[in-house]
C-alpha cells in the first residue's frame, strides 16, 4: 500500500469498495479546568461539540452509503450483462424451434412457420400496447387546477378573483 492509501478513516467492509472519511471534527471535551467555565461558555461549547457530531455522524452515512452504492452499481452492471446474455440466447431458442420442426417437415418450412409464430407474438404484444397507449389521457386535474389559478391571479385591474370550491370534485391531496 501507498502512503497516500493509509491516509483518513476508512468504512467497515471490503477494502476494494471502503470510501474514505478524510476527518471526522471532534474537539477535546474538557478544554476549561473545573468550575472556571461560565454557562454561556459551556452552553456554546455543548452546542458546538454537538454540531460536530451531527457533521461527523453524516460524514460517516456518506462514507456508508457510498460504499453500499458501489455495491449496488456492480450488481446492476451484472444483471445488465445476464439480462443482455438472455436476450441473445433466445435466438437460439428459435432456432431450436426450426430444428425441431425440421424433424417432420423440411428445414425451409421450419424456419417458416418459427418465422410467421415469431411474427405473430409480436404483433399480440403490438395491439397490447396500442390498447394501453390509447387509454393514456389528459391530465384532468392539473388542468383543472390551472384553470382555477387563472382565476386567483390578478388580472389587468389588479384584483383577484376567488377560486370557486366545486363540491362535487376532490381536491387533489384529498
Amino acid at each position: 500500500m501507498s502512503s497516500d492509501e493509509n491516509k483518513g478513516l476508512f468504512t467497515d467492509g471490503d477494502s476494494e469498495l471502503s470510501p474514505r472519511v478524510s476527518a471526522i471534527p471532534l474537539s477535546d471535551v474538557d478544554t476549561h479546568a473545573r468550575g472556571t467555565a461560565g454557562i454561556g461558555t459551556l452552553v456554546q461549547d455543548a452546542s458546538q461539540q454537538i454540531s460536530s457530531l451531527v457533521r461527523s455522524e453524516m460524514e460517516l452515512a456518506k462514507a456508508e452509503l457510498a460504499q453500499e452504492a458501489k455495491k449496488g452499481a456492480m450488481g446492476g452492471g451484472f444483471f445488465a450483462v445476464a439480462g443482455v446474455i438472455a436476450l441473445y440466447s433466445t435466438f437460439f431458442l428459435f432456432l431450436f424451434l426450426s430444428a425441431l420442426i425440421a424433424e417432420w417437415l423440411p428445414l425451409w418450412a421450419g424456419f417458416l412457420i418459427t418465422f410467421v409464430l415469431m411474427l405473430v407474438i409480436a404483433g399480440v404484444f403490438a395491439l397490447l400496447g396500442l390498447k394501453k397507449v390509447k387509454k393514456v389521457g389528459a391530465p384532468k386535474k392539473t388542468i383543472a387546477s390551472v384553470q382555477d389559478l387563472k382565476q386567483v391571479i390578478p388580472g389587468k385591474d389588479g384584483s383577484a378573483k376567488g377560486v370557486a370550491h366545486r363540491d362535487d370534485e376532490p381536491g387533489l391531496y384529498t
